[in-house]
């Protein structure tokens, strides 16, 4: 048995890959809600209901999707020119402490500003935060050819730390009795509530305004043209006059600012201040998202909604029959495989 490449992808092989994928996913994790002695049929059920059954849920799932929108976006960007970024977790965190350093400029500090200067200057600081943490890992790839995976996603653990050391010390709150966590933003420097009695705010609207963004760069303009060239062939590309390195760079400060930005979004639109476990994982989910997305823009949306009622939705389940939380990673991760794999097959057939 071996892989032939095909000699053209079908567009229709393309849309039904993320399908078939989830199809899959959903096969290979009913097995396992069957050994956990839980009735599959009501198990998903109840993950489909807990996600998006009820005003609540739904909301609940818009909340959680606002991130992932925003971390799936910058996973793609930079896969589309081959710049793959495992960082945005550690973006995201450095995004949300930048906003948090700059949005706690008020109250007793000796330096005030008003909200209306030092919100646009929290939520610069943040994208300025992860697109400056992703910069070094292309610049040693374009430069010395060093693998970005491994810095990348060696920096997630390193941003972990350092995030840990600061809210044990000067960034702590002194008014959270221990706790390490951040100094909170006032009032004025969060985002607006979009839906009221609920949790979604108006970050929601940035993250999608940014997708059709993305997508209009990638799809019209000389920019995302050099991005889906170099993506596609940057041998091809260089003998084309393309400046790949610089092309790398500039995409490495565009996703490097999405996942920073979503750290300001989740800090100025449902936490408040930062703590450790104020990501469960959105940068690595960001991963999964893209590659159901097949890395366009618009499908993001869509991705980042079904992963996010895959995680609200698990937490419903669980309460009602005997299937642990954790199968809602189980799903993503198994996702993110199958899709792999499906995507592999739309480029390659198996010949004997």
């Amino acid at each position: 048995m071996r892989l032939e490449r095909r000699a053209q992808t079908s567009r229709s092989a393309l849309l039904l890959a993320p399908v078939g994928a989830i199809a899959f996913t959903l096969l290979i994790t009913s097995l396992l809600v069957a050994w956990a002695g839980a009735p599959v049929g009501r198990a998903y059920a109840l993950l489909l209901e807990g996600g998006f059954g009820s005003r609540f849920a739904l909301t609940e799932t818009l909340t959680r999707a606002t991130p992932l929108i925003l971390t799936g976006l910058a996973a793609a960007v930079a896969f589309r020119a081959r710049l793959f970024n495992i960082g945005a977790e550690g973006q995201l965190y450095a995004g949300a402490l930048a906003a948090v350093a700059v949005g706690g400029l008020h109250g007793g500090t000796g330096f005030e500003l008003s909200p209306l200067l030092l919100f646009p200057l929290m939520i610069a600081a943040a994208m300025v935060a992860g697109a400056l943490l992703l910069l070094g890992p292309a610049l040693l790839k374009s430069r010395f050819g060093v693998d970005e995976v491994v810095t990348t996603l060696l920096l997630n653990f390193i941003v972990l730390l350092g995030v840990s050391a600061l809210l044990d010390g000067p960034m702590k709150d002194p008014t959270a009795m221990g706790w390490p966590q951040s100094v909170a933003l006032q009032d004025a420097l969060q985002f607006d509530k979009l839906i009221e009695r609920s949790r979604v705010h108006t970050g929601l609207l940035v993250a999608l305004g940014l997708a059709v963004l993305m997508w209009a760069l990638l799809r019209f303009s000389s920019a995302g043209f050099e991005i889906r060239a170099v993506g596609a062939n940057p041998v091809a590309a260089g003998f084309a006059g393309m400046p790949v390195g610089w092309v790398a760079v500039k995409v490495a400060l565009l996703s490097g600012a999405l996942a920073g930005l979503a750290g300001a979004v989740e800090v100025a639109g449902r936490t408040a201040y930062v703590t450790l476990d104020m990501s469960p994982g959105y940068g690595y989910s960001g991963i999964v998202i893209a590659m159901l997305a097949v890395l366009h823009p618009l499908g993001v949306v869509a991705a980042a909604v079904f992963v996010a009622g895959m995680l609200v939705g698990a937490d419903s389940m669980s309460r009602a029959v005997t299937v642990p939380t954790y199968i809602a990673d189980v799903i993503v991760a198994t996702a993110l495989i199958a899709m792999l794999v499906a995507t592999l097959l739309t480029q390659y057939r198996i010949r004997k």
